[in-house]
């Protein structure tokens, strides 16, 4: 298998990029979607899977990588009630291997998924992009940031911040006021030693996303946030199935890591890669850039070399874009910036296999 490059989409009726004009964009293979209907928990019915898979064959497009299927909250908390939620999980995975899926991307932050303080900073080249600012966020009520993140997301829906996650906020974070990182550790070996059998049996492999960015927020534990918890989590349950969604935005947004590393060091273990730049602007200060190494502080032709040298032969997907040419989309799921992004991945990394003969 050849390293694959897909495409996240959110669907024809949540999404203002066309599957006919992702399919256009050199070198693409397939789509990443989900089916962002289905309730947190819930099981998710075989026949919308197979729509959702023939509206992405029938663009000439392959669907083989799901992000995400939500974990509930239950679970994350570790409450009695997961395990029932822990079947309807076995239960949404049988269906997706049915129709041929082979990788699921998921995450266990508490509360919250990614974390921004604004969705449209505007950069010196007049383009927009989201942006982080953690004395912003430490002085800014988490009610209020869900107000502005609704105000800002250009009026589609943001995974990761559907509204019934958010419906009783502070009674979620209340929940886990107990809870430390060593609990949530136990929580996720607890939910991914149920599951495996079932990956196995499926030959359907989980990846989890890093915490972005990777520190807690709110005072929310966060753990998949470095080398030494990756590692943590991938010998706590050994299994070739519990792997790694490896984000170089996320786990790089954090100076210390350093994504070559990162990726040599678990190179085996990595199910799907996702690829894209950021600069620095302070101590818990960065905003998002183009993927060209130049505009940010990562450098992608050392990531790229790093899958390289590594074998990788997955997934990889050009990950958040600025809002360029006066596009108006989803904050960071635009058309234009991110089929930039895939265009230059792919050239780095035909340029690294032909320097490597």
């Amino acid at each position: 298998m050849q390293m694959k490059m897909i495409f996240r989409w959110f669907g024809e009726n949540d999404d203002s990029v066309s599957l006919k004009e992702i399919k256009q964009i050199p070198g693409m293979t397939g789509i990443v979607s989900a089916l962002n209907d289905i309730p947190v928990g819930e099981i998710w019915p075989l026949d919308k899977i197979r729509k959702l898979k023939k509206e992405i064959n029938d663009a000439g497009l392959e669907l083989e990588v799901i992000e995400s299927v939500n974990v509930h909250e239950e679970i994350k908390l570790g409450l009695p009630s997961r395990d029932e939620y822990i079947e309807n999980y076995k239960e949404t995975l049988k269906n997706l291997a049915s129709e041929g899926i082979k990788v699921v991307c998921y995450n266990f932050m508490p509360v919250f998924d990614w974390l921004r303080s604004d969705l449209a900073k505007e950069l010196e080249d007049g383009s927009t992009t989201m942006s982080y600012d953690e004395e912003w966020i430490n002085n800014t009520d988490p009610v209020k940031l869900v107000e502005e993140f609704d105000k800002g997301s250009e009026g589609f829906s943001l995974p990761g911040w559907e509204p019934e996650r958010l419906a009783e906020l502070k009674d979620i974070m209340k929940k886990y006021e107990s809870i430390t990182e060593d609990d949530l550790f136990e929580n996720l070996k607890y939910f991914l030693e149920a599951i495996l059998p079932v990956c196995k049996e499926n030959d359907i492999k989980m990846a989890i996303h890093p915490d972005d960015p990777p520190w807690p927020i709110y005072g929310l534990p966060r753990i998949m946030t470095g080398k030494e918890n990756i590692r943590k989590l991938l010998d706590m349950v050994d299994n070739t199935y519990n792997g790694i969604s490896l984000c170089s935005g996320s786990l790089g947004s954090n100076p210390e890591n350093s994504v070559p590393d990162l990726i040599r060091e678990f190179g085996d273990r990595i199910h799907f890669a996702h690829v894209r730049n950021l600069k620095f602007d302070g101590d818990g200060k960065f905003h998002e850039t183009s993927h060209l190494s130049s505009d940010g502080s990562l450098d992608l032709f050392e990531i790229m070399k790093a899958y390289h040298d590594v074998g990788f032969e997955g997934y990889v997907r050009p990950d958040h874009g600025r809002m360029i040419w006066g596009e108006k989309a989803r904050p960071g799921y635009g058309l234009y910036d991110r089929a930039l992004g895939a265009t230059y991945i792919n050239g780095l990394w035909e340029a690294i296999k032909k320097m490597s003969k």
